[in-house]
């Protein structure tokens, strides 16, 4: 290796149909020199994207591969040919269920076992995280690789937040409420604190993470004390193809009447619901909200996000025992200005007035300035919250 090479964090956030990717230089502090996603693994359309240091919007790469393990191959050949004078030197991995790792740790085949054991509790992608922690190691066996646990930001919840109220025998088991999204409000508090002050990230926080994923985060004293996901990232709120919470008694119902087998129903419910089902068009909201001024199914679809989203905030009110602060993310929340202000209608009660100048050009504070309770909009950045906690990491085991 050339002795000019610079010594990187390579960021990797799995999801059930993606890889997004990024790759930061370790020089005091971090520097991102790519950042990129291969999308629609699995189908005919899948391709790569990426940004380089630069700036500049490269052409998308249509690529072949049939499944994660494939994509890592893929793209552990591409990075090789693509950057030159890098040197990786630790894998940073998303991972979405960690149970009771309450931090990020390094990957051993212990813990690979303990992932694979519980595989169950989100067959959307803990699977496919593991594929690529594996193929990973395939390629790079001499590199250490750190797992980032989306769960752990929810740990310290109070304990009547995780309670499922079924029979005690089964929380031994680990069914309870964990939580998702952490790594993405990990990163929101930390740059929250930078841009408003300590005082202000230690109030009565809520966060609205909304994207094809989407939940909502109640915060005090810098910790989480309830959200919207629960058991599995399906629930809490209706989302792009997922259905959010929902009657135990449709699943009974749905399996019984219509012949649903468990992997069937899983389907339904995390890829086949939510703005899609409703519409019966799209999942995406940009769309969505450009067809409901002619389409009842597009504009029911819409209402129902924005209503759930303000009951949502409501209940998290009530939990802090009042609002400070309320802060969107998320592809949604960063830029739908409409959406914002429609949920932002709702909550007047709460002391909140949007300016509507600012919320349209998505400014990052969007409130009035005289409102009881402030509104921001902060541009999450996952992979750059994973690369933060690897170097922490990796700073903490060198000084011990």
């Amino acid at each position: 290796m050339n002795n000019t090479s610079k010594k990187c964090i390579l960021t990797i956030n799995g999801g059930s149909s993606s890889i997004k990717y990024a790759l930061y230089e370790m020089e005091g502090s971090l520097n991102q020199l790519l950042v990129g996603e291969m999308e629609n693994i699995g189908s005919s359309s899948a391709n790569l994207n990426f940004i380089n240091c630069g700036g500049e919007q490269q052409c998308l790469i249509d690529i072949k591969v049939a499944n994660h393990g494939e994509a890592a191959d893929w793209l552990v050949n591409w990075l090789a040919k693509e950057t030159e004078f890098v040197q990786i030197i630790v894998i940073g991995h998303r991972i979405v269920q960690g149970m009771n790792h309450a931090s990020p740790e390094f990957i051993t085949a212990k813990l690979i076992k303990e992932l694979k054991e519980i595989s169950a509790y989100d067959p959307e992608h803990l699977p496919a995280e593991i594929k690529l922690v594996e193929a990973f190691k395939k390629h790079f066996p001499q590199l250490d690789q750190v797992a980032c646990f989306d769960t752990s930001f929810h740990s310290a919840m109070p304990s009547i937040a995780k309670l499922l109220p079924i029979a005690r025998k089964y929380q031994a088991k680990g069914i309870k409420r964990y939580g998702f999204h952490g790594l993405s409000y990990s990163y929101l508090m930390e740059e929250f604190e930078q841009i408003a002050g300590t005082e202000a990230s230690k109030g009565k926080i809520i966060m609205a993470h909304l994207g094809s994923g989407a939940s909502l985060a109640a915060v005090k004293d810098g910790k989480s004390m309830d959200t919207s996901m629960g058991f599995t990232p399906a629930s809490g709120l209706t989302m792009s193809t997922r259905t959010g919470d929902l009657d135990p008694g449709v699943a009974w119902y749905l399996m019984k009447s219509e012949k649903l087998t468990p992997e069937k129903f899983n389907q339904l419910v995390n890829h086949e619901s939510g703005l899609l089902g409703i519409s019966e068009t799209t999942a995406d909201m940009q769309e969505l909200l450009n067809m409901q001024q002619h389409d009842h199914r597009a504009a029911e679809a819409v209402e129902l996000f924005c209503y759930q989203t303000i009951k949502w905030i409501g209940a998290f009110a009530a939990v802090l025992g009042g609002l400070d602060t309320l802060i969107f993310s998320g592809g949604i929340g960063e830029h739908s200005p409409e959406i914002r202000e429609r949920i932002c209608k709702g909550l007047q009660f709460l002391g909140i007035e949007l300016d509507e100048t600012k919320n349209i050009n998505n400014e990052t504070f969007i409130s009035m300035g005289t409102d009881k309770a402030s509104v921001w909009v902060i541009k999450t950045n996952e992979e750059l919250m994973i690369a933060r906690s690897v170097y922490k990491l990796l700073s903490y085991n060198i000084k011990n």
